[in-house]
C-alpha cells in the first residue's frame, strides 16, 4: 500500500513580469542613479558660481550632452535589435562613470562639457539595449508594471545621491570637488552588476547566418509613428532640469536647499513611478501620460510665477507627479506598439528623437533664460497644459475610428 504523497506548501509566487533581468536592472540603474543624482542638482551651481559660466552655458551643455545621447540612442537601438546586448548595456554604463570622473578632475567648464557628452553617450548606448531587456517574455498588459518598477529604483537612487551629497555637503565644510569623487564609487559598481544580466540571445547573434536581420524604419507600424510625434512635440519645451534647479538657487535656496528641493522632487517620482506604470497596464496609457503632462504643466508655472524661494519644495514635489506618469510609462506605450524583434530599434528611435528636442529645448530655453527664466517656464507650461488636454481626445478618437 502506497503511502499518500505529502505535498509541502510553496511560499508566494513571484509575478511572471518580475523576471531576474528585470531585479537585476534595478539594481544596476539604483546605483548609477544615486551616482549622477548625487552631482546633477549642484552642477550648475559648480558651473557658474565656482567656475564662472554663464545661465546660457549651463542650459547649452545639458542640451548638447541630450543631443549626443540621442544620436547615440539610434544606433545602440539598432545595434540591440542584431547583436548581443548585455556588451551595449555594459559598455554604456562604463562611459557614464568615466563621465563622473571628468567631472571631478574639471578646472574649467569646457571639461565639465566633455564630461556630461561623455556620461550621455553612455546612458544613450544602454538605454534601448537595457529596455528590450526589460520587456523579454513580459506580455503586453504588465509591461507598465516593469518600467515603473524600473523608474522606481532608478529614481530611489536619484533620493539617495542628493541626500548624501548633501550629507557630505555639510561635513566637508561646503567643499564641492570632493562629492564628485565619492560620486564616481556608485558609478563603478553598478558597472560591475551588469555582469548578473542574462541575455537569452547571448551567442545566437555571433554569425551572420543566425544574426537578426536589421529593422528598416520604414517597417515600424504606423500607430508607432504617430504617438511618437506626439511625444516629440511635447520635448520641444521639456528643458533639462537643471535649467529649474538654476531658477530654485535664483529665488533665494542655498545649495543645501537646492539638494534638499531636489531630493524631494525625486522622492515623490520614485514613489509614483510604480503605481503609475501599473496604472497604465489598466488605463489608456494616453489618459496617464495626459495626467502627467499637467503635472508638468503645475511645476513649471509653478517656478515661473512664484517669488518666495519656500514654494520650491511646494512646486517641485507635484512636478515629481510628471517624470512618474510619463518617464516609464512612455516607453511601456512604445513598447506595445511594435513586435519584440523591433524594440531596440523602436526604443532607440524614441529615446533619440525625444532627446533630440530636449537638446533643442535645453538651448532656446538657455538663450532666452534672462535674469530669471519666468518667460521660458511660462511658456512651456502653458503648452503642456494645452497637450495635457488635447491627448486624451485625440487618442478616443483614435479609438474610436478603430
Amino acid at each position: 500500500m502506497t503511502e499518500p504523497s505529502m505535498e509541502v506548501p510553496s511560499g508566494p509566487k513571484r509575478p511572471a513580469w518580475l523576471t531576474r533581468n528585470v531585479k537585476v536592472l534595478c539594481g544596476v540603474s539604483f546605483l548609477q542613479d544615486a551616482a549622477s543624482e548625487l552631482l546633477y542638482p549642484i552642477l550648475p551651481i559648480f558651473l557658474t558660481v565656482v567656475l564662472g559660466a554663464p545661465p546660457a552655458v549651463v542650459g547649452a551643455i545639458e542640451g548638447l550632452a541630450e543631443g549626443a545621447a540621442s544620436i547615440t540612442k539610434v544606433a545602440a537601438g539598432r545595434l540591440a535589435d542584431r547583436f548581443d546586448r548585455r556588451p551595449l548595456i555594459g559598455v554604456g554604463y562604463g562611459l557614464a562613470a568615466v563621465g563622473k570622473l571628468l567631472i571631478a578632475l574639471a578646472t574649467v567648464w569646457p571639461l565639465v562639457l566633455l564630461a556630461r557628452v561623455t556620461d550621455r553617450l553612455g546612458k544613450g548606448m544602454r538605454g534601448a539595449p537595457r529596455d528590450a531587456l526589460l520587456v523579454e517574455g513580459v506580455p503586453k498588459g504588465q509591461r507598465g508594471r516593469v518600467f515603473g518598477l524600473h523608474r522606481a529604483a532608478d529614481t530611489a537612487g536619484a533620493v539617495v545621491g542628493p541626500l548624501v551629497g548633501l550629507v557630505l555637503y555639510e561635513a566637508l565644510d561646503h567643499r564641492l570637488r570632493p562629492l564628485f569623487w565619492v560620486a564616481v564609487i556608485p558609478a563603478v559598481a553598478s558597472v560591475a552588476l551588469v555582469a548578473a544580466v542574462r541575455d537569452p540571445r547571448a551567442g545566437r547573434t555571433s554569425s551572420s547566418s543566425t544574426r537578426p536581420a536589421r529593422t528598416p524604419w520604414r517597417s515600424l507600424p504606423r500607430p508607432y509613428w504617430r504617438v511618437l510625434g506626439v511625444l516629440l512635440a511635447f520635448n520641444l519645451v521639456n528643458f533639462p532640469d537643471a535649467l529649474l534647479l538654476l531658477r530654485a538657487h535664483d529665488l533665494g535656496l542655498s545649495t543645501a536647499g537646492v539638494v534638499g528641493a531636489y531630493a524631494v522632487y525625486n522622492l515623490v517620482y520614485a514613489a509614483l513611478s510604480y503605481p503609475a506604470g501599473a496604472l497604465s497596464d489598466r488605463l489608456p496609457r494616453p489618459l496617464v501620460f495626459a495626467a502627467g503632462l499637467a503635472f508638468f504643466a503645475i511645476g513649471y508655472l509653478g517656478l515661473g510665477l512664484i517669488h518666495t524661494s519656500w514654494l520650491v519644495f511646494v512646486v517641485l514635489p507635484l512636478y515629481g507627479g510628471f517624470a512618474a506618469c510619463t518617464d516609464g510609462v512612455g516607453k511601456a506605450w512604445i513598447s506595445t506598439l511594435v513586435p519584440d524583434r523591433q524594440q531596440g530599434t523602436a526604443q532607440g528611435l524614441f529615446q533619440g528623437a525625444t532627446g533630440a528636442a530636449v537638446l533643442l529645448a535645453g538651448v532656446w530655453a538657455g538663450l532666452t533664460w534672462g535674469a530669471d527664466g519666468h518667460l521660458p517656464l511660462l511658456v512651456s507650461g502653458g503648452i503642456a497644459l494645452a497637450l495635457a488636454g488635447v491627448l486624451p481626445v485625440i487618442a478616443r478618437a483614435r479609438t474610436a475610428a478603430r
